[in-house]
């Protein structure tokens, strides 16, 4: 486990990955860690979904793809542990600009498809 991840047990999660992808892009114009926990079948008050979007220039003359994996490197402790799903929105400064919204994340369908 790493350091990161270590030091971070007592602290919320959502806390914690916003932390992490902070250091590791080193002041992103914009960022918001929202846990959407609450719209999923899981225990009150857990912390095990979430949606991230982030704004930097880190992600300039890189597809979707390629943002989305170095994410997913950063935060692979916590994947690997107490996250159970990451909804990424990952934007340029000029992408945020020109679209500036978010979408909705759907509610859960409970695991059953209906």
């Amino acid at each position: 486990m790493s350091d990161a991840f270590e030091s971070q047990r007592s602290v919320r999660r959502h806390q914690a990955v916003y932390a992490v992808l902070g250091d590791w892009l080193a002041g992103p114009s914009a960022m918001w860690v929202e846990n959407e926990s609450h719209k999923h079948n899981v225990p009150p008050n857990s912390e095990t979904h979430f949606k991230v979007t982030l704004v930097s220039d880190a992600f300039e003359s890189q597809r979707s793809v390629r943002r989305h994996q170095a994410v997913y490197a950063v935060l692979g402790d916590w994947l690997a542990g107490p996250v159970h799903a990451l909804a990424l929105h990952t934007f340029t400064p000029e992408e945020w600009a020109a679209s500036g919204e978010v979408p909705d994340s759907p509610d859960c369908r409970g695991g059953t498809g209906k």
